[in-house]
């Protein structure tokens, strides 16, 4: 069951986009500099440990299934914090999620910025799992809230949605301006993190906390509230 947002709506799609922008930002990292594997697209991971038949493929199975463990383990924090503190406090519950991947992140970036864990070799395994795992806490928790074409990873669905319920294809034309804020969102994250790799990948995981920090601080010091039965159905 979707669990109403403590915000107003218009304050809660902007917090999840901002969630994906992160998304954007830490895949860049990932993708590009920690050996070509998602830390929150599993989709594509799994994807990689298919085509890791193919001893050329330059793919690692070890960071592909690395990954996957640290994202799932993130997940299952998420749920059982979601499944804990939801229901009776839904601010309490967001805000201690985001600010637990913000932590995560801000870890990483420190662990990174000191060498106690690098981009390259096999201290790689540990940053992969550690981003995996904050991203995993952030899917689950967004799972719960519930809020439609707000995934923060997945564009698959959204960009579909998009397509299929468009007035081209006969359909309503339903929440366009938020499909199209969420595709923006994660290529803007990904084209940032990409030009900030040219200069420090630990830059940009340094962004992406800073961002799930905002978050994080939004739903814990903004004074929430129980959306009404509109708003609600507007918001999910």
């Amino acid at each position: 069951m979707a669990v109403p947002s403590p915000l107003s709506r218009r304050l809660t799609v902007a917090a999840l986009l901002t969630l994906t922008a992160v998304t954007g930002l830490v895949d860049a990292v990932s993708y590009l500099r920690l050996g070509h594997v998602f830390v929150a697209n599993m989709t594509g991971n799994v994807v990689f440990l298919g085509f890791t038949a193919d001893p050329h493929s330059g793919l690692s199975l070890a960071a592909s299934l690395t990954a996957i463990g640290g994202f799932v383990v993130g997940a299952l924090a998420g749920g059982r914090a979601a499944h804990t503190l939801a229901a009776a406090k839904p601010g309490r519950w967001l805000s201690i999620a985001f600010t637990a991947e913000a932590v995560i992140l801000g870890a990483v970036a420190v662990l990174t910025a000191t060498t106690v864990l690098s981009y390259a070799g096999n201290s790689r395994y540990a940053t992969i799992a550690l981003l995996a795992g904050a991203l995993g806490v952030q899917n689950s928790t967004v799972r719960h809230l519930g809020a439609a074409d707000l995934t923060t990873t997945v564009l698959t669905l959204t960009l579909t949605g998009l397509a299929a319920d468009s007035a081209p294809a006969g359909g309503p034309g339903a929440r366009p301006h938020r499909r199209l804020g969420s595709i923006a969102a994660m290529l803007a994250g990904a084209a940032a993190g990409a030009a900030i790799l040219q200069w420090s990948p630990t830059a940009v995981i340094a962004l992406a906390t800073v961002l799930a920090a905002a978050v994080g601080g939004v739903f814990t010091f903004v004074p929430g509230f129980r959306v009404s039965g509109g708003e609600a159905a507007a918001a999910s």
